[in-house]
């Protein structure tokens, strides 16, 4: 059983913000995978299907970002789910606007969702996609990840979300490896 949990901050004023771009890629994998992601359940919005043999669960947390590890660690206890089993999709301003990076483990980077998570999960062993938003200038971080893209920024997200969905299904049929390998910039 995999666990792919795409990040982002309830409500429709949020919708569109560069800290939900993960929202956005379980929308796109979704479609694709004919999921519906609309059942609440341990604080999130769930989607379940096979892809081949594997079952796959896709989640939306509905808790804020800074409180993502709640709904995961709830989802991941539910269901048994090692770690490893887990991917995370997650915005980035350490990347460039567009800009993809798969990882197997690592820090948060100082990412408020990332951080709860692994708070929850215990270990910081587990793979996450990363969709790069660009850097915000000194001093407004909160209103650079909660403000919308605008003009060809736009363009650029949404082709590294499709390339993002693009990853997540490599990594579900040929391993994460793979995706890694294929993805990377």
């Amino acid at each position: 059983m995999r666990l792919i949990v795409g990040l982002g901050n309830p409500g429709a004023e949020y919708a569109g913000t560069r800290h939900n771009v993960g929202f956005e890629t379980i929308d796109c994998l979704a479609k694709r995978l004919g999921i519906a992601v609309r059942r609440r359940d341990m604080r999130s919005l769930l989607g379940d299907g096979m892809v081949g043999e594997e079952k796959v669960i896709l989640a939306k947390p509905m808790t804020y970002m800074n409180l993502s590890g709640e709904a995961v660690g709830a989802i991941v206890r539910m269901y048994r789910i090692p770690p490893q089993s887990v991917i995370v999709v997650v915005d980035d301003i350490a990347l460039p606007t567009g800009k993809l990076r798969l990882r197997l483990k690592g820090s948060s980077g100082g990412h408020n969702g990332l951080e709860s998570i692994e708070r929850h999960l215990g270990t910081q062993e587990y793979p996450r996609v990363r969709i790069g938003v660009g850097a915000p200038r000194r001093g407004e971080m909160v209103s650079y990840v909660l403000g919308r893209f605008r003009g060809e920024e736009r363009d650029l997200i949404q082709e590294a979300i499709e390339r993002a969905a693009d990853a997540l299904e490599t990594a579900l049929k040929e391993g994460f490896e793979k995706a890694m390998n294929r993805f990377n910039g």
